[in-house]
């Protein structure tokens, strides 16, 4: 049985130096851009994600009990930058869910807040180029007694998770390229039921939950004003079992995805604190997943809390 505690959780933030698949963009945990020091990156993000066939196993079909299955989520995220090198972010998700047929209603609510340290210890000419390492340590946990054994339809899996991953970046003039390796360890969770079936019976409330490794792959342009970039995001769940015929998906199934997509963001210019950010991605194959389409959009606001006025531009920080 694995347990986390607050002090575990801490601990495991300052030993490491991740969605479900998540593609978010702009001063957040998967990308290499940092905040300069005393600056707050703060700002709504709203995305909403659909899909009608899904993965049974490695068999794709639809159902017409579900229908089309959507997600809309509203989060709002935080950046501060500690220095120029570490920063701290935050992100607060309330999730709602839908079917568009069949008798299985939608819920809604907070869904886990995720806490992040970022930190960028090596950064080097290399070429004609500049290479960047970094390390991310994060910890999330939920905000409401949702359910998690209501898949598809359950707004999240209620575990307690804590991630690693590494992370780098190289960029020669305006064009770069970043990848990252990510490790989810997730805390087991209980279900109101008594006894369940997977591969075997079980008499109990608890499920244990398999861990994650997770993959992200990004390249494209950016400089102080503009960035677009296409990303590629793989999902493994280390375990898990295959959802049986006919049956719901449980929370413990061995889930793996495979998106691409592409993110935008733009500093306007008579006011450069404030960026717009916009993207989305599709799932090109999967297990025990939904064939998910998803758009996004944000703004963000950066706050300069230092004594000098002067703005940086988050862009400039990752050169």
């Amino acid at each position: 049985m694995k347990k986390f505690t607050p002090l575990k959780a801490v601990a495991m933030m300052l030993l490491c130096t991740m969605t479900l698949p998540r593609s978010l963009f702009a001063q957040t945990d998967i990308d290499a851009l940092m905040m300069a020091k005393n600056e707050y990156c703060i700002g709504p993000m709203y995305s909403y994600s659909s899909w009608k066939n899904y993965w049974e196993g490695t068999f794709k079909r639809d159902n017409e009990n579900l229908g089309t299955v959507s997600t809309k989520t509203i989060s709002v995220m935080g950046n501060y930058g500690i220095s120029k090198k570490l920063g701290v972010l935050f992100n607060v998700p309330y999730v709602k869910t839908k079917a568009s047929a069949g008798t299985l209603r939608g819920m809604d609510g907070l869904q886990d807040m995720s806490l992040f340290l970022k930190w960028r210890p090596f950064q080097q000419t290399l070429g004609n180029g500049r290479l960047s390492l970094l390390g991310i340590a994060g910890v999330s946990f939920p905000l409401s007694d949702y359910t998690p054994d209501y898949l598809p339809l359950a707004i999240g899996l209620h575990s307690k998770t804590a991630l690693a991953r590494f992370m780098a970046d190289y960029k020669w003039k305006g064009f770069f390229a970043t990848a990252s390796a990510t490790y989810l360890l997730r805390d087991n969770i209980d279900i109101d039921r008594e006894s369940y079936y997977t591969t075997e019976m079980h008499n109990t409330h608890e499920v244990k939950m398999p861990d994650v490794m997770s993959y992200n792959f990004r390249a494209g342009f950016r400089n102080r004003r503009f960035i677009a970039e296409a990303v590629l995001n793989i999902w493994n769940t280390l375990g898990g079992f295959d959802i049986t015929r006919n049956n719901m998906p449980f929370p413990s199934n061995d889930m793996e995805a495979t998106m691409v997509g592409g993110n935008f963001k733009y500093v306007l210019p008579p006011l450069p604190q404030l960026s717009i950010v916009a993207g989305g991605n599709t799932t090109v194959a999967g297990r025990n997943m939904g064939q998910s389409t998803t758009v996004y959009g944000s703004l963000f606001y950066i706050l300069n809390f230092s004594k000098k006025v002067k703005l940086t531009d988050p862009s400039s920080n990752a050169k």
